[in-house]
């Protein structure tokens, strides 16, 4: 056979979105696209555009019909709209881990999980203790919480020479702990409750549960109710972006359709000769639609959906919020130095500590298991990574501070980042160069 023939007809525009399509896949890319905005939203704001910057993401923008508006800031619908997309992407990965992969072993997961419940406890106890009470006291939550994109881009940057057990511990403790941190928001941060509205939101779940029990597997009508219950949650109180995180949870992690009858569907398409036989309301043109509803029932739904999002929410959503968010005029009449070094403390201190000790305590207590080519060294060289806190802790800091200890928690934020990544990238460097990527513990 023409080995030409096995593949799609090749068109002039393959030329520019294959190539675009290949930079969307590395990970790495997404990290490097969130500094350039974040990067640049901190030089607008030290330029003389500053506050028109700051201005346009204050700008309202709605819907109104008739009596009825709907208006909010861009940044507003950037937060807790967009971000949503976030949250259900991260969930969608925790998904996956749980049930088809690494994690699937539980003192695998329990020592993931443990990393992350000490990477939130630890630093935000120490954050606790350096501001005391009042005004300050109230970020807390800022300093829980590891930027995945971030991580994945320091990982990048070391390639094959970080074992692939000290990458799923690393990216399975970002994901618990930006849940944990979604948890945090909807508690620490949310609103006096409406119970009305939140019974809403419930119902909501439960009739997206009672969808996927019966069998409906169109996406749109997931996305209707799922906007249903993110607008139920932000009028109860709650943050409406826990709707991304329980969606995400409840997506299915298995395929439709198993390997086997995938293959009998396709052998009947595969029976037929070459012609024309797929056209009118033919038994070959059912047999190809069978087919090719097979062929993508074949991947679950969470592989399905991470697949179309994944791009979106790295190369869309982030990039937005950074550059909505991380803009920060460097102003010393308005610098308060302690909430900035207790930020900083809390993550290049706080989260690394709070990480190792707690995976230690939970294998010594039998409760995890240090998975093969993952080491104490390793461990305790990737928990200072950690420490970048930027997308997360940015989120928290908006609804933890007002206008006054704002900007000083943000400069706290970056700085820690800085440090966190640098300090990593130069512990795991030297630790790999001594031994290979697969050495045993």
């Amino acid at each position: 056979m023409n080995a030409s023939l096995t593949r799609l007809p090749q068109m002039p525009v393959d030329r520019f979105t294959k190539p675009f399509a290949r930079f969307l896949r590395i990970e790495s890319a997404a990290g490097v696209v969130l500094l350039l905005c974040a990067g640049l939203a901190v030089g607008i704001s030290q330029s003389p555009w500053s506050a028109s910057f700051a201005a346009f993401w204050e700008m309202p923008v709605g819907l109104r019909l008739g009596a009825l508006e709907i208006s909010r800031s861009l940044k507003h619908w950037i937060n807790d709209g967009l971000m949503t997309f976030f949250f259900f992407v991260v969930a969608l990965e925790l998904k996956r881990e749980l049930v088809v992969g690494e994690l699937q072993d539980v003192r695998m997961a329990t020592l993931s999980f443990a990393a992350a419940l000490g990477g939130m406890i630890v630093p935000a106890g120490l954050y606790a203790l350096l501001v005391g009470e009042g005004a300050r006291a109230h970020g807390w939550g800022t300093v829980m919480a590891t930027d995945t994109a971030f991580l994945i881009g320091c990982l990048a940057v070391l390639g094959n020479r970080i074992p692939a057990s000290l990458r799923l511990f690393l990216l399975s403790l970002a994901i618990f702990d930006d849940i944990g941190a979604v948890l945090v928001v909807a508690i620490g941060y949310g609103k006096t409750l409406d119970w009305s509205t939140l019974g809403l939101a419930a119902l909501g779940i439960a009739f997206v549960a009672l969808l996927a029990r019966i069998g409906v597997r169109s996406i749109p009508i997931y996305f209707l109710a799922g906007g249903m219950i993110w607008t139920a949650l932000d009028l109860s109180g709650l943050h409406p972006t826990m709707a991304g995180v329980i969606l995400g949870l409840m997506t299915p992690a298995r395929g439709w359709v198993s390997d086997n009858r995938l293959h009998a569907i396709l052998d009947r398409v595969v029976a037929y000769p070459p012609g024309d036989h797929w056209s009118g309301d033919s038994s070959a043109r059912r047999d190809l639609q069978r087919a090719g509803i097979a062929a993508q029932e074949v991947l679950s739904p969470v592989e399905r959906l991470e697949i179309l999002l994944h791009p979106w929410v790295a190369f869309a959503v982030m990039p937005l919020f950074a550059l909505a968010n991380a803009g920060v005029p460097i102003l010393p009449e308005r610098f308060d130095i302690a909430v900035a070094s207790a930020i900083f403390v809390g993550f290049v201190l706080g989260k690394p500590l709070g990480v190792a000790a707690f995976s230690y305590l939970a294998v010594r207590l039998g409760w995890a298991i240090l998975p093969p080519g993952l080491n104490w060294a390793l461990l305790a060289g990737g928990g200072l990574l950690t420490g970048i806190g930027f997308t997360m802790a940015i989120f928290i800091s908006e609804l933890a501070f007002g206008p006054n200890l704002l900007h000083s928690a943000k400069i706290g934020i970056l700085a820690a980042s800085i440090v966190s990544g640098s300090a990593g990238l130069l512990a795991l460097a030297l630790l790999t160069s001594r031994q290979p990527a697969d050495a045993p513990d």
